[in-house]
């Protein structure tokens, strides 16, 4: 390996014979050296879910863990991987978008469970335009669609460290469009805070339903400029610079409280 070139982790929440891990393996492996750590099956939207004991076996592209993306990451990085410079999650098949999505998916909760170690993390996925919040696991991207993915991902894992943006910043959320839609410029984006959940009672179950995916499908979404989600149905590659959960901030209301709070009453 060369001295220039950052020891990557690359893990995932689609499971270790996803297209899109493939895709970013290989994507990647041009700009530094690659240790695969991922889950042996499908565990989306596990959020930071993790195991007391995983069992672990050796992969061609690194290691395969029969747990969840957090399981992987705490594996990789204290048992299997130390020597790590940069945790990169993905490409997830399907977007993970909008602030209420973060501590959902396992994607984006590998990143977060990197950031602990103090290592810098990059999540990734690729946005699937469906109607249906539960349709994109149905469908099989093939490789060529990761393109923008990989290409602004492998971009950022080759200059985001030496840039100085891991100072700033715990991770990155990169959520790119598909490649067929065409070459796709980077956006600077927040999280968007729109949230369009609800919940329809039938008989002995409740549906859950997000109509955000409609809103995308159709194009005509209400997230301002400057929201992953529109950067994203606009075409762009949408980067979220975040910080590790929780923050902790002076409250005056509850500082008041704590004050008037008697523990014998």
């Amino acid at each position: 390996m060369d001295d220039d070139e950052p020891a990557i982790l690359l893990t995932n929440d689609d499971g270790i014979d996803s297209t899109g891990l493939q895709t970013l393996y290989e994507g990647l492996s041009t700009v530094g050296d690659v240790t695969v750590v991922a889950p042996a099956e499908d565990q989306s939207a596990v959020g930071r879910a993790i195991s007391h004991e995983v069992e672990v076996r050796e992969h061609e592209l690194g290691y395969v863990v029969e747990g969840t993306p957090t399981d992987c990451v705490v594996a990789g990085l204290e048992a299997l991987v130390p020597e790590t410079d940069l945790v990169i999650a993905g490409c997830n098949r399907g977007a993970n978008l909008g602030a209420y999505v973060l501590g959902r998916s396992g994607t984006v909760s590998a990143a977060v469970e990197a950031t602990f170690f103090d290592v810098p993390a990059i999540a990734v996925s690729m946005y699937i335009p469906v109607r249906e919040d539960a349709a994109f696991s149905d469908i099989e991207a093939n490789g060529d669609s990761y393109g923008e993915a990989v290409r602004a991902t492998t971009y950022l894992a080759d200059h985001a460290l030496g840039a100085g943006v891991f100072e700033q910043c715990d991770y990155l959320n990169v959520n790119a469009p598909v490649a067929e839609w065409g070459p796709a410029d980077i956006e600077i984006t927040r999280p968007s805070r729109l949230y369009e959940m609800d919940a329809v009672h039938d008989g002995d179950a409740v549906t859950l339903h997000d109509r955000i995916w409609e809103h995308m499908a159709d194009g005509d979404i209400p997230d301002p400029e400057g929201t992953d989600r529109r950067a994203v149905v606009d075409g762009k590659v949408s980067v979220s610079p975040l910080t590790a959960p929780h923050t902790t901030e002076h409250h005056e209301a509850l500082d008041a409280l704590a004050e008037t709070y008697d523990p014998t009453d």
